[in-house]
């Protein structure tokens, strides 16, 4: 594409994503929340902390269960893109300690009310390709991770209840060849596959990604094999830990800093800066949308990561822009140093994000709470880089480069008249 008004409608598509991502959108049932109404974290917005208990155990619940129950509290928040939480396990007095922010529509701060978003007990089910339920989590009777005597790979082992080894039986007989999906809740936690009918009440889930994986799905499995549902006995509020103005001094710093990067880009590379300045502005646009659509929790770390990626942005275009004036001090023409010079520079903007993305994503499998905020705005960032930051900047100023009036070299840092 290279025509010479791709560069407005990029600029008019820019400008009402921009406008979505800060005031929001909604159509009927559907509905995109702005920026004031994201889900900001317990360190930003506070938050309220409960404290879960067995309901009529009749006994002290043991380590292994209260690590099943937190399993199922995490996983319910997992699934509901909260990730600035903390939970906990009291061993002595038997209970378990959930603190996570408030939703982002909430306007009076009630606790009993916010706890209700998790609720109080977790159905584990495993399912066959059609949807339909072949075992509850109250027919594993035990299950534990384990290493495969065989071959030393993580496996997991399920020891079934009698009746549950009479239900097995027959689903894995009918599905040889076929998945059977685990789920929490409506939550998806793993999916394997029938390789012969399992009689007897025990059965192996194997072909897990590592030790730690299988310990995982062992401590999820058990959780919803609980002999007890939870009940939240008290719950308070939790005040911001950076104060309530701390997001008023963020913003207010963004706001400055963007400004001056902006100016910057302008006064030294000219058109090309205009240019940059619109792509930093998608690409922060593109990761409001990334945080505001899926409601996930925007952390002060996770602020430090959408910072990072947008001075990355930054790094980029400086890359681009350098490379544009080289080549067109050694003779091309505009719209060919403008293919070479986003060529030659892509190898270097590509080096410099790839590693990023790698850590970025280590954060997002491995981390939790606050390291998953920053490994995900950090992991948006570098993707929209890749967007706003190359591929528009490219169709931009190549669109812009087709009026003769804007191929003075003044406007490209050039030593030479560009033709």
């Amino acid at each position: 594409m290279n025509s010479k008004y791709t560069f407005f409608i990029t600029v008019v598509i820019t400008a009402a994503l921009f406008c979505i991502a800060l005031f929001g959108l909604k159509i009927g049932n559907f509905e995109i929340k702005g920026a004031d109404q994201m889900r900001y974290g317990i360190d930003i917005r506070g938050g309220v902390e409960a404290t879960y208990e067995p309901r009529d155990l009749g006994r002290a619940p043991t380590e292994n269960e209260l690590e099943a129950t937190r399993a199922i509290i995490e996983t319910r928040l997992d699934a509901k893109n909260i990730t600035d939480r903390d939970v906990t396990v009291d061993k002595v007095n038997g209970k378990v300690i959930v603190r996570f922010p408030w939703k982002s529509d909430e306007a009076n701060f009630d606790p009993q009310k916010a706890v209700a978003e998790l609720g109080e007990t977790a159905r584990l089910t495993f399912r066959d390709p059609d949807g339909n339920i072949v075992l509850e989590g109250t027919d594993v009777a035990k299950c534990s991770a384990q290493l495969s005597p065989a071959d030393s790979q993580p496996v997991v082992e399920l020891k079934l209840s009698t009746e549950g080894a009479k239900k097995f039986s027959e689903a894995t007989g009918r599905l040889i060849g076929q998945n059977i999906d685990i789920y929490m809740d409506e939550t998806l936690v793993s999916t394997a596959v029938v390789a012969s009918q399992i009689t007897g009440g025990n059965a192996e889930i194997t072909h897990l990604e590592s030790a730690q994986a299988a310990a995982s799905l062992a401590s999820q499995i058990n959780s919803g094999a609980l002999p007890y549902s939870l009940v939240v006995k008290n719950c308070n509020i939790i005040s911001p830990t950076l104060g309530s103005s701390a997001l008023a001094v963020m913003i207010m710093a963004g706001k400055v800093a963007f400004a001056l990067v902006c100016l910057f880009m302008l006064l030294y590379y000219r058109l090309p800066g205009l240019v940059a300045c619109i792509a930093l502005l998608l690409q922060i646009t593109g990761q409001l949308l990334a945080l505001s659509v899926p409601q996930f929790t925007l952390t002060l770390p996770g602020i430090a990561g959408l910072v990072l990626s947008v001075g990355m942005g930054v790094d980029a275009n400086i890359i681009v822009s350098e490379r544009l004036k080289e080549e067109l001090n050694e003779g091309k023409t505009l719209l060919r140093a403008v293919e070479t010079g986003f060529t030659r520079a892509f190898s270097a903007v590509f080096d410099g994000n790839i590693t990023v993305v790698i850590a970025a994503v280590m954060l997002i499998i491995f981390g939790s709470g606050a390291l998953l905020s920053f490994g995900y705005t950090l992991l948006c960032g570098v993707v929209m880089n890749f967007i706003a930051g190359v591929t528009a900047s490219r169709l931009m100023i190549r669109s812009l480069g087709n009026f003769e009036a804007l191929r003075l070299p003044q406007y490209f840092g050039a030593r030479r008249v560009v033709r």
